[in-house]
């Protein structure tokens, strides 16, 4: 791409229009950017302007636009100019032949999340979706950016290349480009490094510094994990990247073409398995550039930034990620194939643990992210599955047919590699069917029953029959202090015990009881959501119990007859005399020895 100045930016060889944001930030405190789209050599009577609903990654519409306040259109001379709003993100402007037109909006900006905006007196960050408008077909045009920060010690970041001989300006080569690339402004530390000669930075801002982060040994492990992936793909398909980290008390990540935005507690790393699971979000939203970003679902191959887009692959998209994120810290030596297999034996529990899946095909899944997924409530457990989830687990099986099939001399990986050079490489969508047709030829084998089993089903995953060959099984507990099965969830909240979660089918939601009742006594003794557990231990299954709560303001009683115990946990462990077939498979796929696995 050329860079230009936004004195003299790149003309469209078909409009002549030349596209220059500036974004200002005065008084920080109050949480308002300040920004201004200058438009010149425009030639048309008729102006249009979209704000995006949603950024590319988070499948919910957002409705950025809600934070737009204070919209003001003018000409060169400061005039104003007519305009009306045609819908709740689309604004139509009278330009009246003028070549330039000048229009000023503030964005309020106090949500830091990885997909939103934040501003205050120590930083700013921003989704280039939350701030920008779309000009419409305009698209393709090349939009500068100039930052005006209100400290001169505040430093700006950004993946997007700075213009040469223009103070804090930088340039995207279209409207895309501009939405995939943040910027972070203010004290952050930088941290530079290089890993297979290109240069990376780790941007850490934390309102109180970097907490517990141990930066140096960050940098290896994140070294580790970008050479693990690259290799994978054959190579890393950028010249720069950025891993902006923001400290909080949160956890999550968005990936970008260069970039990923990552957010964690800020004194979360010196547990070990809190340590090792931020490198899984950083494996995760690493693999993402690659899986999602270039190697894109046909419903994703072009966004439409007024709505919902809709593929029924993110199980693939998102769940195959999630697969790798957990395998990526092993092959690269963060983590032993031990914690592996207890971490797949979590992800695991979670999966059995919902009652969802026995709902929510995962096609279904992913196609409903836009209403679901992050749209949760007291009751989403109970009907939806998350695409994360159950297409990892799919992943896994996936991956463990093909190797068990071909004497690990094929696997998934092989999959990733042929996706990326027939589709990504070449900036091709696919199709679910041009998806199924991949695995199928990697794996050499008719796959239809697996498809309709895993992806148009609620039927169970046959876990135990995948993990076979691998020498595995699984085992379900029960906690031994565990005697009988309610149902419900419960936690103080103001004072007061409140049930925040029924399970479908369980004795709570046979007597009828709802989340938001206000539990208060078992058998006439009160009761809070704390003593529950330890107070069930003195009933079986079987045994009738009477439980009062509130429901708004009216008081009641139900009798609910308790259940046998459900298991509450899954662990992958050994087959009794594993075959040397079993270990040469699970030696494949660990990376390890057999005895190294379990530790004997």
């Amino acid at each position: 791409m050329t860079q230009t100045t936004l004195t003299q930016p790149s003309v469209n060889e078909e409009t002549n229009v030349e596209i220059a944001y500036q974004v200002a930030m005065e008084n920080p405190q109050h949480h308002f950017y300040q920004v201004t789209l200058r438009i010149t050599g425009w030639q048309r009577d008729r102006l249009d302007l979209k704000f995006p609903v949603w950024t590319p990654g988070s499948y919910l519409v957002r409705e950025y636009a809600k934070n737009l306040q204070e919209f003001r259109v003018c000409d060169r001379l400061g005039k104003s100019l007519p305009y009306r709003k045609e819908s709740k993100n689309h604004w139509h402007i009278n330009t009246q032949s003028l070549s330039e037109i000048v229009v000023s909006y503030c964005i309020y900006a106090n949500e830091l999340t990885v997909r939103t905006s934040h501003l205050d007196r120590s930083h700013g960050y921003f989704n280039g979706a939350c701030l920008f408008f779309r000009v419409v077909g305009l698209e393709e045009n090349p939009i500068g950016v100039a930052i005006s920060v209100p400290d001169r010690a505040w430093r700006i970041s950004t993946a997007l290349p700075a213009v040469p001989g223009e103070e804090a300006t930088f340039i995207a080569n279209n409207f895309d480009r501009l939405v995939d690339s943040p910027f972070e402004i203010g004290t952050h530390q930088i941290y530079p490094f290089q890993a297979l000669d290109k240069p990376h930075e780790l941007l850490v801002w934390g309102e109180r510094g970097t907490g517990n982060l141990p930066v140096e040994q960050t940098i290896v492990d994140i070294r580790k994990i970008i050479n693990v992936e690259a290799k994978m793909f054959g190579g890393l398909p950028y010249d720069r990247y950025l891993f902006l980290l923001h400290l909080t008390n949160k956890r999550g990540g968005l990936e970008h073409d260069d970039c990923c935005s990552l957010i964690f507690p800020q004194f979360g790393f010196r547990d070990r398995e809190s340590y090792c699971g931020f490198m899984q979000l950083v494996a995760h939203e690493f693999f993402h550039l690659w899986n999602v970003r270039r190697l894109r679902p046909i419903g994703l191959e072009s966004y439409d930034y007024d709505g919902e887009n809709y593929t029924p692959s993110l199980w693939f998209c998102e769940g195959g990620t999630s697969y790798y994120d957990l395998l990526i810290p092993l092959r690269a030596g963060i983590y032993d194939a031990s914690y592996f297999l207890g971490e797949l034996g979590k992800e695991i529990t979670r999966y059995q643990n919902t009652p969802g899946k026995d709902v929510q095909p995962l096609n279904e899944s992913s196609f409903d992210a836009w209403i679901k997924l992050y749209r949760s409530d007291a009751n989403s457990a109970n009907t939806q599955m998350s695409y994360y989830l159950k297409g990892s687990l799919v992943c896994l099986m996936l991956d463990l047919m093909i190797r068990a099939r071909h004497n690990n001399q094929r696997s998934l990986d092989n999959v990733m590699e042929q996706m990326w050079k027939t589709f990504g490489k070449n900036g091709i969508g696919y199709t679910p069917q041009q998806l199924q047709e991949t695995i199928e030829s990697v794996a050499d084998i008719s796959l239809q029953e697996f498809w309709e089993l895993t992806l148009n089903t609620t039927k169970d995953l046959p876990l135990n029959e995948s993990l076979k060959p691998f020498g595995l099984q699984l085992k379900a507990q029960v906690k031994t202090s565990t005697t009988c099965y309610l149902g419900l969830a419960a936690r103080n909240d103001r004072g007061s015990s409140w049930v925040k979660f029924v399970a479908a089918g369980s004795p709570a939601h046979q007597a009828g009881i709802d989340p938001g009742d206000e539990l208060l006594a078992l058998n006439g003794i009160r009761v809070t959501a704390e003593q529950l557990s330890d107070r069930l231990k003195d009933y079986r299954p079987g045994d009738e119990i009477t439980l009062t709560l509130f429901r708004g303001d009216r008081l009641y009683e139900v009798a609910v007859t308790l259940a046998p115990p459900k298991p509450d946990r899954y662990t992958l462990v050994p087959t009794d005399n594993p075959s040397p077939s079993q270990q040469y498979n699970l030696e494949g796929w660990l990376g390890c020895s057999w005895n190294a696995a379990f530790g004997s």
